[in-house]
């Protein structure tokens, strides 16, 4: 049951599953075990049974399951995603998470009855790009791109009439869902084709004196000293020499933290938040599902908040952002 704002958490296994589910998630979002999704990393995600079983726990307790079917078909092989689509519906998955065209018209065709929502991955940030989702595939939500202040998330509510989702917590990356190549240019694998920015065997990590330098296949990422902490390498997180000077060139390690902003996002006509994080721990997860879930119910109460500095500690880099609602790196 929607209790305020909807909770959308991550499952990037089973176990994530019911921990997510079992903290107060309203809905969850897993993928399948391949490259249909964008958290295509060793040891993550579903084959079709653990999805069949994951939606029949999560429904069982009165939350949805979507299935995130976001990456792009490479020419002539359209069979893995539209074997997801199919087995997602077959698993009574309540959405699939689209971006490509393709796969929106063939679920749109073949499984009419399955809502579908548009992805971040598809980077629809107008009236004009909504609508037509909207009008030619039948989308029911839109995942917004984290590009946007709450003034502009309001304004597209208001021109498109639908539902959307905003992201809430979690990793931030270039802005340009659906767009990044860093990955691809450096390992020949990316997250919008192969669902992996990074990928963790092109990884590795080697021990300097008292520092740790981290590599993405022979690109140096990141070299941090031993109190400071390493982030996962991912190339637009990477510290690089900018005029003689090491600096993070792209975006730096921090966590989107939208805590502050919930009465705000509400009134602005947001359906769901999202949280961000399939790749992390059963423990972030629950730590993270709790917190919100105690927020949202306190607003819907009319409680007053207090201050959650647990989230501060599991945030990426130690630091949290309201990224672009501040507008102040735009």
């Amino acid at each position: 049951m929607t209790r305020y704002l909807e909770l959308v958490c991550p499952a990037g296994t089973p176990a994530a599953l019911k921990v997510a589910v079992d903290a107060g998630a309203d809905s969850v979002y897993c993928g399948f075990r391949d490259c249909t999704n964008a958290r295509n990393y060793p040891g993550l995600n579903f084959d079709r049974d653990e999805l069949r079983a994951g939606v029949a726990y999560a429904h069982a307790r009165g939350c949805r399951v979507f299935v995130a079917v976001n990456t792009f078909p490479r020419a002539g092989d359209l069979g893995p995603w539209q074997r997801a689509i199919d087995e997602a519906a077959e698993a009574n998955a309540d959405a699939v998470i689209l971006a490509d065209l393709g796969m929106l018209d063939y679920s749109a065709r073949r499984h009419p009855g399955l809502r579908r929502h548009l992805s971040v991955q598809a980077a629809a940030a107008s009236p004009l790009a909504i609508r037509f989702y909207a009008e030619t595939f039948g989308v029911s939500r839109v995942v917004l791109p984290r590009v946007l202040a709450v003034s502009e998330v309001a304004a597209l509510i208001g021109e498109t009439n639908i539902e959307a989702e905003v992201f809430a917590f979690g990793s931030l990356g270039t802005m340009v869902e659906g767009r990044c190549y860093l990955s691809s240019y450096i390992t020949g694998r990316s997250p919008s084709c192969d669902g992996v920015c990074a990928p963790a065997e092109h990884v590795s990590y080697r021990e300097e004196g008292d520092q740790l330098v981290s590599y993405l296949g022979d690109v140096m990422i990141n070299r941090v000293d031993a109190a400071e902490g390493a982030a996962y390498p991912t190339p637009c997180k990477g510290r690089f020499l900018v005029r003689g000077e090491p600096r993070y060139l792209f975006e730096e390690p921090t966590a989107l933290n939208v805590m502050p902003l919930l009465a705000e996002l509400k009134a602005a006509g947001v359906t769901a938040l999202k949280i961000e994080g399939r790749q992390r721990s059963r423990a972030y997860v629950g730590a993270v599902v709790a917190a919100f879930r105690r927020h949202l119910d306190a607003l819907a109460a009319g409680a007053p908040l207090s201050a959650d500095a647990a989230l501060r500690e599991i945030a990426e880099g130690g630091r949290e952002t309201l990224a672009a609602y501040q507008k102040g790196w735009r």
